[in-house]
């Protein structure tokens, strides 16, 4: 039976990688995506939501999310990363398709109940529309299957600032309020997303097997590269947000290790993740090693299929 899932997420260049992966993937029964700020305002990421899933000839519930982080003033969209649309140079268009009138967190928890104890949440951003939904329903986490989130960096160092991890920076009280008291966590961060690197020709590739999404994603992924390379890095880019889309249908491809963790919320080292020594807190499961090449031939196989 295919896993059921939600993805939270703030498409986004690799967020569009993760739902087409979501898509494409058998063992997973995509059931809605929830969207939230970061690489994009909140309205575009639903826009983009929503354009992704008419690219592939989808129709599932899209809801739209919290508008800024859980305590901080809004930071500005990722541009120089994602592109001003979020979606690298492509001019993206708005979409006949609506969103929900219900909010995320309020999907989150409804959908939580409808589907207790099977149903599996994948963030991808910001984890403030989590938080939220804890605070709706004391019960959410509980009545999921579990989260699989990717965020954070435990000995990798940060990739926004020095410290911290884009998702972790953009909301660090919501990401220190989910890891303290959420559950059977999975966190796939910058420890092992740094290591599985796609170059230009990966991207190629997968567009020669897959015209449409493929080609979408090869020239989206263009100027993805051009950003790391002025950073200097010239390998590629990062499979970040697919990542822990892969994790979510092969766990077998990743070492993890049980941390009881929380976040700092002030100061330079906002949004950096610490191993709490002495907490009482549920541990969650640190991915800290990765078969690199495995995820990525498993993403290739599966997006190819796409037409």
């Amino acid at each position: 039976m295919a896993l059921k899932l939600i993805v939270d997420t703030d498409p986004g260049i690799d967020d569009a990688m993760a739902i087409f992966y979501a898509i494409a993937a058998p063992e997973i029964d995509l059931l809605g995506l929830t969207t939230v700020f970061g690489n994009v305002t909140t309205p575009k990421a639903t826009r983009n939501a929503l354009y992704l899933l008419e690219q592939a000839g989808i129709e599932i519930p899209v809801a739209e999310g919290m508008h800024r982080p859980r305590m901080l003033p809004p930071f500005p969209p990722s541009s120089a990363v994602h592109g001003g649309e979020g979606l690298g140079a492509l001019d993206v268009p708005t979409s006949q398709r609506q969103a929900l009138v219900e909010s995320a967190p309020e999907y989150l928890v409804r959908m939580a109940r409808a589907h207790k104890g099977k149903l599996l949440l994948c963030p991808i951003g910001p984890l403030t529309n989590v938080a939220a939904a804890m605070d709706l329903d004391p019960s959410f986490c509980g009545n999921l299957k579990g989260m699989v989130v990717m965020g954070g960096s435990l000995r990798a160092g940060g990739n926004i600032t020095s410290a911290a991890e884009a998702n972790f920076y953009h909301d660090p009280h919501a990401a220190d309020y989910v890891l303290r008291y959420g559950c059977n966590i999975t966190l796939v961060g910058l420890d092992v997303t740094n290591r599985v690197i796609c170059p230009r020709s990966f991207f190629a590739g997968l567009a020669c097997e897959s015209r449409k999404i493929g080609g979408l994603l090869r020239d989206m992924a263009d100027y993805y590269i051009d950003f790391y390379e002025t950073v200097g890095k010239f390998a590629g880019c990062g499979m970040h947000d697919p990542s822990a889309l892969v994790a979510c249908i092969a766990p077998e491809l990743f070492t993890t290790e049980p941390h009881a963790l929380r976040v700092t919320c002030h100061g330079d080292r906002s949004g950096e993740m610490i191993i709490e020594e002495s907490s009482t807190a549920q541990p969650v499961n640190v991915c800290t090693d990765v078969q690199a090449e495995a995820v990525k031939q498993n993403f290739f196989n599966n997006v190819a299929k796409l037409s």
